[in-house]
């Protein structure tokens, strides 16, 4: 494949523009089509954030090189592959006997199988296998990350790898997952990068491929969200897997469509790596002018207060989502998602730092840092708000008890946790 090609992408079935990116992913251009912009349809599936504006004539983009961003528009670099989708990607090229390809080429692999609602023609078409076995899905990604041996022992270009390419490269954040789909009726599963059908459950899972489970990431994140929910925030529908594995449902496939789903990252361009935008003022100041309902401006404070009193440090900018509402042309805060006690509390750390800051601050909150926030966005009763979320401390070591979290995380997790005062 060509290292500098085109790029057609859709939304809900329209073309909506065409990409093209320089093969040093140093400088990119964006055209709208123009029968798009003519239509009127879907008004406010790109918000003028600055970077996508709203003309027929070509857009060039100098000021997005990097990992992040690999020199194209932000809104289209978050439907590229993650940490993890990365790592896939990699053992797949390797099986490919390729060093390297194109972020274009990367996205004509995503194709129409990425999370949101964004498709990319050409695409790449991958074989095609009917059922999911959990097992070989487990056994070679522990090969993939060396877990278990050298991937080089099995053949990286087996149908079980091109599986786990089609169902892992696409799904965002740094721990192994997959996207499956299970039939409501006949519970049989599939591969869930193609299927958004309202026939089927789709989920996204989070897999436990630890040889010996010192630290069950994903049985902690369960128990988290067994909790997140008495609190007012939103969250999908979980479940564990086998007692260990983390399955929650996807949001950007809902009612048997899929659903336009943008990162804060990927919806302004500030990079999540950097600390120069990554702050929860630059959140709520988004919220405010995305226009999204005063009740989820809260619910952000929710989550917000919810991620300082639990230890998510990794509340980045990729970690808070908006989804597009079609039928009323508007954006909404999107569930919340991947909140969990982000380090691994068996090590020795002090003073993590926050992925988001707080009143130019990344620990130590005080009361009076999350107060500002509150009265400049009218939240209302924001004591209360934090009171009730504290109230919930014991409930979440029932919880890690009733699951058999080792007693020795538990003691660790609850000596990092936060009081705000």
């Amino acid at each position: 494949m060509a290292g500098n090609r085109i790029m057609n992408i859709k939304l809900f079935g329209q073309e909506i523009g065409r990409l093209s990116a320089e093969e040093n992913e140093k400088r990119s251009s964006f055209q709208f089509n123009p029968a798009f912009l003519k239509s009127n349809a879907f008004q406010n599936a790109f918000p003028l954030t600055g970077i996508l504006k709203k003309t027929t004539f070509v857009q060039l983009f100098s000021q997005f090189e990097g990992e992040t961003f690999k020199g194209i528009p932000p809104q289209f670099a978050d439907s590229l592959p993650d940490n993890f989708g990365s790592i896939i990607f990699k053992a797949w090229l390797d099986g490919q006997a390729q060093e390297k390809i194109s972020v274009l080429e990367q996205l004509a692999y995503v194709g129409n199988r990425g999370m949101g609602a964004l498709e990319y023609s050409p695409m790449v078409n991958l074989k095609e296998k009917v059922n999911i076995d959990l097992d070989e899905v487990i056994d070679v990604l522990k090969e993939v990350l060396d877990l278990k041996k050298a991937s080089k022992q099995k053949k990286l270009d087996s149908q079980a790898l091109v599986n786990i390419f089609r169902i892992g490269s696409s799904a965002g954040g740094a721990r192994p997952k997959i996207l499956i789909s299970e039939h409501k009726k006949s519970g049989k599963v599939i591969p869930g990068d193609l299927e958004y059908s309202d026939k089927y459950h789709h989920y996204l899972i989070k897999l436990d491929i630890d040889e010996e489970v010192k630290y069950p990431r994903e049985l902690i994140e369960y128990c988290y969200s067994l909790i997140i929910k008495k609190t007012g925030i939103r969250m999908m529908d979980a479940k564990l897997i086998d007692d260990k594995h983390f399955a929650t449902t996807r949001f950007d496939r809902q009612y048997g469509e899929k659903q336009h789903v943008l990162t804060a990252s990927g919806m302004t361009g500030w990079d999540y790596k950097s600390a120069k935008d990554s702050s929860y003022e630059n959140l709520f100041k988004l919220c405010s002018f995305l226009k999204i309902p005063h009740a989820q401006t809260e619910e952000l404070f929710k989550r917000m207060i919810f991620n300082v009193v639990y230890g998510n440090t990794d509340d980045h900018l990729k970690n808070h989502s908006f989804i597009y509402d079609k039928k009323a042309d508007r954006w909404e805060l999107s569930p919340a998602y991947d909140i969990t006690f982000a380090l691994n509390p068996l090590l020795n750390f002090t003073k993590p730092k926050r992925a988001l800051s707080i009143n130019g601050k990344r620990n130590k909150i005080a009361l009076k840092d999350v107060l500002a926030i509150a009265a400049k966005y009218t939240v209302k009763n924001p004591e209360g708000i934090i009171k009730d979320i504290q109230s919930q401390r014991d409930e979440l070591f029932i919880h890690f008890k009733r699951h058999g979290v080792p007693k020795l995380v538990s003691k660790k997790i609850n000596e990092n946790l936060n009081k705000i005062i």
